[in-house]
């Protein structure tokens, strides 16, 4: 079955009795599966291998029981001991600071709105993504997909009981959205065109029904209409069939090639090997030993004070120093930690390596995190697209609750834009935009006070200073022109 041939079957005058099996697999086939199972293992630190009992084996140790065997031999018992195994969230902190800079600030939308009409649809989607909690939002769309490779959302129309306004025009439906991820076992299929085109999206997940059986769902979106088929016992069936009222497929599908700490997989793996023999060697030495030569008469009992060994002549005893044994390790162990965040455009911004710095001008900031924000423009080459797609959508349900706004959601161009977390030196940006006006006042007093957050009341606060400095000008008899 080729494209053209499974495009007519999923349109709505398709046989109702087409081989729903033969769609599916087909639909399957033209996506490899991904498997999601390694990337949750790597993720979570308590699945990591340093933990694995079978890979990190205890200790075998063999003891001397003081018998003799039948053959003249020393016989030995054998125990194990546990060995120390550290694992580290290496993999959460390397995703978590890729989503913070990513979208850490709001993406701003940018629209030249110039007409009332036009106006109200830039509100209706503004107010749209704000009922749906549209940052918070994106930062779980971008985490699943750092840690999983692929993300979909799908938005959809809920019709109420009553009209409401909150668009900014009377309708009875609420936009809502969902996001698919592959941590919750879906799978997702797109099927893209000759050119390159999105024409159906489809989505393998499984549900329980009330008796504890696992029913497996194939659900397909297209231009057209929305298919939903269900498999029990083997027999793929029909469950639901809607049309499609925006005529755009609502689902936003989003991927990249890795997970975020692909390339340092082996890094923080050898780090954890490292760190786990390195407490194991801390755990044998902990305990000072003693090295002794000649004879030794006696011992000081345990908590004697002024403890005393008695030797016979020409013995010695004394501590052993462990000189530069741990030199090596410490250089690998740096080395490693800077090589995970270098190669993977991590900032190292933990209190350890922060709390030198003084206070640094913004463009230093900038310097700072230069590598970071360079990895948010090589991620918008996912996301600027995957935003934009998001943006069409919703101007398509702006068009079909309000048809006197049809004309104006198909012609306003919206544009989405990323804005890198920085933490903004306000002083620096001040004295830039001064310079810049000779010295003169850039905002208002009566904007400072609002901007300062100091104050709950700014325009009974203006007035108050303005009455205080009404007051002091009047006793100001040195300079009659100011009274």
């Amino acid at each position: 079955m080729n494209v053209t041939d499974l495009k007519k079957l999923l349109t709505p005058q398709a046989d109702q009795q087409a081989d729903i099996a033969a769609i599916v697999q087909t639909l399957k086939a033209r996506q490899e599966p991904l498997d999601i199972a390694e990337f949750v293992k790597q993720y979570n630190p308590a699945n990591h291998k340093a933990l694995d009992k079978t890979i990190r084996k205890d200790k075998l140790i063999k003891r001397p029981t003081g018998k003799v065997s039948e053959d003249g031999k020393e016989e030995t018992q054998t125990s194990y001991v546990a060995v120390n195994r550290q694992v580290f969230p290496l993999q959460k902190l390397i995703v978590e600071r890729a989503v913070s800079f990513l979208f850490g600030n709001p993406v701003k939308l940018n629209a030249e709105a110039k007409s009332d009409k036009q106006k109200k649809v830039v509100a209706a989607i503004n107010r749209i993504l704000y009922d749906n909690k549209i940052n918070s939002f994106n930062r779980r769309i971008a985490r699943e997909m750092f840690r999983s490779t692929q993300v979909a959302e799908c938005w959809f129309s809920v019709e109420g009981d009553e009209a409401h306004s909150d668009y900014g025009f009377e309708t009875k439906f609420k936009i809502r959205c969902v996001a698919f991820n592959r941590w919750d076992g879906n799978e997702f299929y797109p099927l893209y065109d000759e050119t390159g085109d999105l024409i159906a999206f489809s989505r393998a997940f499984k549900r329980h029904d009330d008796e504890g059986r696992t029913i497996n769902y194939f659900e397909t979106y297209t231009a057209a209409e929305f298919i939903l088929w269900s498999q029990n016992n083997g027999t793929w069936e029909q469950a639901d069939r809607i049309a499609n009222v925006i005529k755009k497929i609502p689902v936003v599908y989003g991927h990249q090639e890795q997970v975020e700490w692909q390339d340092v997989q082996w890094s923080i793996e050898r780090l954890e090997y490292l760190l786990s023999n390195f407490a194991d060697t801390n755990d044998y030495h902990a305990a000072p030993k003693i090295f002794i030569e000649g004879k030794i008469d006696g011992f000081a009992a345990k908590g004697e004070p002024g403890q005393i060994i008695q030797g016979t002549k020409d013995s010695k005893a004394y501590y052993l120093s462990w000189n530069h044994a741990t030199d090596a390790v410490k250089l690998e162990i740096e080395t490693l930690l800077r090589f995970i965040f270098s190669f993977t455009q991590t900032p190292d911004i933990s209190f350890d390596s922060v709390k030198g710095l003084r206070e640094i001008s913004g463009e230093a900031l900038k310097m700072l995190f230069l590598d970071a924000h360079l990895k948010v423009q090589n991620k918008r080459e996912v996301f600027d697209e995957y935003l934009q797609r998001r943006v069409n959508i919703l101007k398509s349900f702006v068009a079909f609750m309000a048809v006197d706004l049809k004309k104006e959601s198909s012609t306003l161009q919206i544009e989405p834009e990323i804005q890198p977390f920085i933490i903004n030196d306000e002083k620096a940006t001040i004295d830039n935009l001064m310079a810049a006006t000779a010295g003169k006042p850039i905002i208002s007093q009566k904007s400072a006070i609002a901007q300062s957050g100091l104050v709950v009341d700014v325009d009974a606060e203006y007035k108050q200073i303005q009455e205080e400095e009404k007051i002091a000008r009047s006793f100001d008899i040195l300079n009659p022109s100011t009274i």
